[in-house]
C-alpha cells in the first residue's frame, strides 16, 4: 500500500460569452466543512488511475465522492468534473474499455483526461517538457514561472487558430454532465496574461465545460470570452492541496506522486503542502501510484495504450487501501 509517506522532495523534473469575468477568486469563498478530497494532475494516465482509485475505494465502502469539498486540477480537474456526474463503477468502466484513436495532432484536442492538449507545431510530449523545462530554469520564482509560462501559451494559442474552440468540444464531450454540481467543487487554473492564480467554483461565472478545459491547458492558453488560462498545475504543483486548509480530514490523490519539476526552494511540493495543512491541524492522508505502476505516468502520462492499465492498478490499490481509510473518512 502506498498512503504514506511521500517521496523525497522535489528533484526539478467555448462557448462562453465574451463578458467580464468576476474578479473574485472562489479561492476567497472556500465553504467551511470536514473533509476535503484533492484530486491532482497527470495526464491521461493519471485521470484513469485517480477514477481507478476511487471506485477501488467505493467498491470496499469508502465514498470520497461524497466530500464536502472536491479541488482539482488539470486532469484531476476532468475527474472531479466526472465524478460529480457519474457513479464510479460507470466511469471505470468506460475507462476499462476500448482505447479510442487518439485525435489527429492538428486537432488541438489532447486524450480523454489528459489535462494537456495536442497542439499543433507543439511536438511530443519529450519536446513539450524540454520546452517548459527551459522556461522553469530561466525563473526567478513561481509567479516569474507563471508569467513565462503564460506569454508562452498565449504564443502557442495564436499560432492555432481555432484551438479552444476544439479543445473545448473535446473536453465537453468527456463530462457526463455540463453543469456544476450542488457541492463544493474548486477547479484550479493561471491567468495567462498576468500569471495569478485562478480558482474556478460555480459561483464564478463560467461553466463547468469551460473551467475544466482551462485547467487543463498545459500547453496553448484556453480562451474563455476576453481572457485567457493555462493549466491549473502550474498555481502551485500538480495537487493545490494548500487549497482545503481548515478541513479537518484532507485525501490527497496524487498521480505524479507528490514529486514537482519546480526547484525545491521554492516550496511547491506535495510533502510542503501536507506539512502546512497538518500544521494548521487537518489529518492528511495522501494516495500515490504503487512503486511498480510509476512507468505509467511522468512521460509516460500521455500513453492512451496505458489507461485501462492505470485504472486497474488505481482500482486495485484503492479496494485495498479501503479498509484503512474507513476510519479516516468516516
Amino acid at each position: 500500500m502506498n498512503t504514506s509517506p511521500l517521496p523525497a522532495p522535489p528533484a526539478p523534473e467555448a462557448s462562453a460569452a465574451a463578458q467580464v469575468l468576476p474578479t473574485l477568486d472562489a479561492s476567497a469563498r472556500i465553504p467551511q466543512g470536514e473533509r476535503a478530497l484533492v484530486l491532482g494532475g497527470g495526464g491521461s494516465t493519471g485521470n484513469a488511475w485517480l477514477i481507478g482509485v476511487v471506485a477501488g475505494l467505493y467498491d470496499g465502502g469508502v465514498d470520497v465522492t461524497r466530500a464536502d469539498l472536491t479541488v482539482g486540477t488539470s486532469a484531476g480537474s476532468t475527474a472531479a468534473a466526472q465524478l460529480a456526474g457519474a457513479a464510479p463503477a460507470d466511469l471505470l468502466k468506460a475507462t476499462l474499455g476500448p482505447v479510442p484513436l487518439p485525435p489527429r495532432q492538428s486537432s488541438g484536442a489532447g486524450p480523454a483526461g489528459s489535462g494537456a492538449p495536442a497542439q499543433k507545431g507543439a511536438g511530443s510530449v519529450t519536446d513539450h517538457m524540454e520546452r517548459t523545462g527551459r522556461i522553469l530554469d530561466a525563473s526567478r520564482d513561481m509567479a516569474d514561472m507563471r508569467r513565462r509560462m503564460g506569454a508562452a501559451a498565449l504564443d502557442l494559442a495564436a499560432a492555432m487558430d481555432g484551438a479552444s474552440k476544439r479543445w473545448r468540444a473535446t473536453v465537453s464531450g468527456r463530462l457526463p454532465q455540463q453543469q456544476w454540481p450542488e457541492r463544493a467543487v474548486l477547479l484550479t487554473a493561471v491567468d495567462a496574461e498576468t500569471g495569478e492564480p485562478v480558482v474556478f467554483d460555480r459561483h464564478s461565472g463560467v461553466d463547468l465545460v469551460d473551467a475544466v478545459a482551462a485547467s487543463c491547458a498545459s500547453g496553448f492558453a484556453y480562451s474563455i470570452g476576453t481572457k485567457h488560462y493555462i493549466d491549473g498545475g502550474y498555481r502551485t504543483n500538480a495537487e493545490n492541496a494548500d487549497l482545503a486548509a481548515g478541513y479537518p480530514r484532507v485525501l490527497v490523490l496524487s498521480p505524479f506522486g507528490g514529486r514537482t519539476r519546480t526547484p525545491g526552494e521554492w516550496g511547491m511540493d506535495l510533502r510542503t503542502q501536507v506539512s502546512a495543512l497538518q500544521g494548521n491541524g487537518s489529518r492528511v492522508r495522501t494516495i500515490v501510484p504503487e512503486s511498480d505502476s510509476e512507468h505509467m505516468f511522468g512521460v509516460n502520462a500521455m500513453d492512451l495504450s496505458l489507461r485501462p492499465a492505470a485504472a486497474r492498478t488505481g482500482y486495485e490499490q484503492g479496494l485495498s487501501l479501503a479498509d484503512e481509510l474507513g476510519g479516516f473518512w468516516g
